[in-house]
C-alpha cells in the first residue's frame, strides 16, 4: 500500500479491483480542509482514462509488476509481435492496446514489457528515440536557429513538428513521453 501522495506518472495502482496506470496527477491544498490529489488514470484493460480524487492521506493498493526486455519484431495489422530477449517466446499485443506506443516503434526496437500475473499490461518504450524523416516541405537555407516548426511525417508514421532546418531523411531524436522533437542527428 501507499500514500496518495507518493503516487507518480507510470506508477501501477490497483482501485477498486482494477488495474490503472497514472498518467498524471495534481496535488491540491485548499484554504480549508485537507490536501487531495487529482489523478488521470488509464484502466489496463479496457485502456479508457478516467480521473479520480484521492485525500493526501489515503491508501492505495500499489501492484508488483514483472518486467520483461523484449524485441518488437513487427506488426501484423492486428497486433503487434514481441520477443523476449532470453527465452526467445513470442507475445502478440493488440495494436488498439499500445496505440500511443506504437508511433514511436520500429522493427528491431527493445522496449520493456510489463506483465502481471502473466498478463501484459503495458510496454515502456526508450525515453528517446531516433527515427528517420519521411515526408516534410523543404527547408530554409541558412535557417537555424528559428523557434519555427513545420509538420513532418517519421518513418514509424508519427506526425511531429521539427524546425524549419530539418529535411527529409534526416534522423531526429524524439521524446517518446511528449512525442516532440529533440534534436537532428
Amino acid at each position: 500500500m501507499v500514500s496518495a501522495n507518493d503516487l507518480r506518472r507510470g506508477m501501477m495502482i490497483k482501485v477498486e479491483n482494477e488495474l490503472y496506470s497514472v498518467t498524471g496527477f495534481q496535488w491540491t491544498k485548499p484554504g480549508k480542509g485537507g490536501a487531495f490529489i487529482k489523478a488521470r488514470l488509464r484502466n489496463i484493460k479496457k485502456n479508457a482514462i478516467i480521473e479520480k480524487t484521492f485525500r493526501a492521506t489515503e491508501k492505495i493498493e500499489n501492484i508488483y509488476i514483472e518486467k520483461r526486455r523484449m524485441q518488437y519484431l513487427y506488426s501484423d495489422g492486428e497486433s503487434s509481435i514481441f520477443m523476449d530477449l532470453e527465452s526467445f517466446e513470442q507475445e502478440s499485443i493488440s495494436n488498439s492496446f499500445i496505440e500511443e506506443e506504437r508511433k514511436f516503434l520500429k522493427e528491431g526496437q527493445e522496449v520493456d514489457v510489463n506483465f502481471y500475473e502473466s498478463q501484459i499490461i503495458s510496454i515502456e518504450l526508450p525515453l528517446f528515440v531516433e527515427l528517420k524523416v519521411t515526408h516534410t516541405e523543404p527547408g530554409l537555407r541558412g535557417d537555424t536557429q528559428t523557434a519555427t516548426f513545420k509538420p513532418s511525417t517519421l518513418e514509424t508514421g508519427a506526425k511531429v513538428q521539427v524546425p524549419l532546418f530539418v529535411n527529409e531523411n534526416d534522423l531526429v531524436k524524439i521524446d517518446t513521453r511528449t512525442g516532440e522533437y529533440i534534436e537532428r542527428v
